[in-house]
């Protein structure tokens, strides 16, 4: 039995993306066969498609974030039965493959998905979700009172941790464009600085955690809007070597995360849509013939919220 997927031969732009036929996989032990029907995009998609990175040379299927239905499970799975809608991230990076008509995964990379969220809206929730959660609340432990500074707080990763943010009780600091500032304030951000116009390493003060989707300088100069003790946790990892010197040096702490496939977390996200308190905003959805072009859109760096190919209408 075969399926469609978006494939490449060569790293490239959106142009090396082609639908071609692959066999359909089998769910082995501990894992879910998942008929995808929708798979959201993310920035690190369009590095690997451009550099390798963790994947090397292709031929690859990319995508990590998926909402589906369970076809099958392989053995010794106990969490879903066929017919269970499901919505997770594959383990990133190593498990990338959404972008396809089925795909296997961890059972614990996945949880049943909110009856409040179609699979659109969950596709877009996973690895920017989990990126969040695991930087907030595993990582940072933020506490009600506490101040946060979210960079790029109107992106996939940031608007989702805004409202993570705030279910917390924290008072949120966003970045973002004057455009997007009355979105912001509409999910939840209590204080919003146009970058463009101000700098807000000047402008911000005693922080008590911040969440940088950005990376460089923003990471080091991030690190002066901290409180003693405070702590920046960054998503841009490979690019921090002397971070954690600097932040000693300033009476600080910073962190360098990869998000992680995490049924628990993923659960906790489905209890802050259960309960009203996150919804996903997606920025345009394409089939997933077009993945090319919805991969073009993306690296333009404007949207707000999430692109998601849409498998099955």
């Amino acid at each position: 039995m075969t399926m469609r997927a978006i494939s490449q031969d060569t790293l490239g732009g959106p142009e090396v993306l082609t639908e071609v036929e692959l066999p359909r996989p089998v769910p082995g032990p501990s894992q879910v066969l998942v008929r995808v029907h929708a798979a959201a995009l993310n920035p690190t998609d369009y590095g690997h498609r451009a550099k390798g990175m963790f994947l090397g040379e292709p031929p690859f299927v990319l995508g990590w974030d998926v909402s589906g239905v369970v076809e099958s499970v392989g053995l010794g799975v106990t969490l879903y039965k066929p017919g269970d809608e499901v919505f997770g991230m594959l383990p990133y990076p190593f498990g990338a493959g959404a972008f396809a008509e089925y795909v296997t995964g961890p059972a614990r990379a996945f949880a049943h998905k909110p009856a409040a969220l179609d699979h659109v809206a969950a596709a877009a929730i996973p690895l920017a979700g989990l990126t969040a959660w695991q930087a907030l609340v595993d990582t940072a432990d933020v506490q009600a009172g506490q101040r946060v500074l979210i960079h790029a707080a109107a992106g996939g990763v940031g608007h989702l941790a805004v409202q993570i943010a705030k279910a917390r009780g924290a008072y949120v600091i966003g970045t973002a464009t004057a455009g997007k500032h009355e979105y912001l304030r509409g999910i939840g951000a209590d204080e919003l600085i146009d970058y463009r116009e101000v700098d807000f390493a000047e402008a911000v003060r005693d922080v008590d955690v911040v969440l940088d989707a950005l990376g460089g300088e923003y990471s080091t100069r991030s690190l002066r809007t901290l409180r003693k003790g405070g702590l920046l946790v960054t998503i841009k990892p490979r690019a921090q070597e002397n971070l954690a010197a600097e932040a000693q040096a300033l009476g600080v702490r910073a962190e360098a995360l990869l998000v992680e496939a995490d049924h628990a977390g993923m659960t906790a996200l489905a209890d802050l849509v259960t309960r009203g308190e996150l919804r996903p905003t997606i920025a345009a959805t394409f089939p997933l013939a077009e993945a090319a072009k919805a991969h073009a859109l993306g690296e333009t760096g404007r949207t707000v919220g999430k692109l998601v190919l849409v498998v099955r209408p």
